[in-house]
């Protein structure tokens, strides 16, 4: 049986894409466990001293924003892996 190598070469590139995306988006699974992380913690520390909750949830919420720029990011990689190479 004879393999036209230039098909070979395309599937396993289209192969290869679809595996690179996959594995860049495992960074949205770290993110959605952070963002509830910061959350719980933000829960937390507002019960036992709600005297901080301005302080408190500001520090949150850059947190919060980190943590989904990070997000973004891998999303952004995952994107660039698909459509751009």
């Amino acid at each position: 049986m004879v393999f036209d190598s230039n098909i070979l070469y395309i599937t396993m590139l289209e192969s290869a894409k679809l595996i690179g995306a996959g594995l860049a988006t495992i960074g949205l699974v770290g993110a959605g466990v952070g963002v509830g992380s910061i959350f719980a913690s933000l829960v937390s520390a507002m019960a036992r001293n709600p005297s901080l909750k301005q302080q408190l949830f500001g520090f949150a919420i850059l947190g919060f924003a980190v943590t989904e720029a990070l997000a973004l990011f891998a999303l952004m990689m995952a994107f660039l892996i698909l459509y751009a190479f």
